[in-house]
């Protein structure tokens, strides 16, 4: 599958393209805004009338998307191979990353606001660990590494496996062992050992990893070797494959390295949600603790522990309540609270963390 996009914007002198991942949180979920049909992110060429790469990106995204802008920050600079200009240059592309809020005009008609765990989800812990890891994702993986001709790379590849997915050196195993059952049968109903899935802990900002873990085994159709014939064409019934329904389980593709981006975007949150309160970026101007705790969750991909939670809050003296409740239609109206605009930001979570899982 090539992902080439035959209707963006025509092959130039240009080297320098500008890319907005623009991340909201509405109803709870984790949102990503993007154009083309969510296959594309707002993107286009760096031209000489911008005064700068953040005007370059500002323009693109209001001519594409109409959606308001507030705080941008430069999140990383990508260099494509496989696209190049009239004089053979590999495109180089700056991107940035932006918080805001759901636009309540109508955004332009190429503009869709999409799900990130639509691209990604093996990353969507809230209901705990999502069968496709080790249903699929971490046979394949272990095919992929055995496939190395030498043990040392072997066995360096098992390891990252282990650590990027959080899964034991038992569960591995225990994997690789089933790997021939896993592959009779287009789902799989077996119950995942939670216990051996604890023995190793799932860190979520390592989303760029896991995503350059799939690139690299063919497992996602950006990749240039997907899809993976010793996967896709099992000689025998001892060997693992991919089910035929594999390109809709692996997540929505995207033209371009551009899910790469977003993997890069979704590492740099959930990394820095840990230590700077970034979260209220995204929040209304009032809201209850749930909502709060709610939003955090979404980006973060698990769930939280609310009694530490509030504790933190407290502690870091970060929000106030406004003497006002919500207009609850079940149970007790929940009280309403603001983000303290009269402290210094950036000093109260540097020593300290979000409570993780329950």
């Amino acid at each position: 599958m090539t992902l080439s996009y035959s209707n963006a914007h025509q092959q130039g002198s240009g080297t320098t393209e500008v890319v907005a991942v623009l991340v909201a949180i509405t109803e709870h979920t984790a949102r990503v805004l993007t154009v083309d049909q969510g296959k594309l992110l707002p993107n286009g060429p760096l031209m000489p009338l911008h005064r700068s790469l953040q005007a370059g990106v500002r323009q693109w995204v209001e001519e594409q998307t109409q959606q308001p802008l507030g705080y941008l920050e430069q999140l990383y600079t990508f260099v494509d191979t496989n696209r190049r200009n009239d004089d053979g240059h590999a495109l180089v592309y700056v991107s940035y990353l932006g918080l805001v809020q759901e636009a309540k005009t109508q955004l332009q008609s190429q503009a869709l606001w999409r799900d990130w765990y639509d691209y990604f989800p093996w990353e969507n812990h809230l209901d705990g660990m999502p069968t496709i890891i080790m249903d699929y994702i971490v046979p394949a993986l272990l095919t992929w590494a055995d496939d190395a001709k030498e043990f040392d790379i072997q066995h360096r590849r098992r390891q990252r496996i282990g650590l990027c997915w959080g899964v034991s050196e038992m569960s591995l195993s225990n994997s690789a062992q089933n790997k021939s059952t896993l592959s009779n049968t287009e789902t799989n109903n077996q119950p995942i050992n939670n216990e051996e899935y604890e023995n190793r802990e799932w860190i979520a900002e390592h989303v760029l990893l896991r995503y350059e873990m799939l690139y690299e085994a063919g497992l996602i159709a950006e990749a240039p070797t997907y899809p993976p014939n010793h996967l896709s064409n099992a000689q025998s019934n001892n060997e693992f494959k991919l089910p035929s329904n594999w390109s809709q389980l692996i997540g929505s593709p995207m033209y371009y390295d551009h899910r790469r981006v977003i993997a890069m975007a979704i590492s740099r949150l959930r990394a820095k949600i840990e230590y700077r309160p970034l979260i209220f970026g995204l929040m209304p101007d009032v809201f209850t603790l749930s909502q709060l705790q709610q939003s955090v969750e979404a980006l973060s991909g698990i769930r939280l522990h609310k009694q530490n939670f509030r504790r933190l809050l407290e502690s870091q003296n970060l929000v106030l309540e406004t003497g006002q409740s919500s207009s609850a239609q079940r149970g007790r109206p929940a009280k309403l609270y603001r983000f303290r605009h009269d402290i210094e930001l950036q000093s109260l979570l540097m020593d300290s963390k979000l409570p993780k899982r329950k």
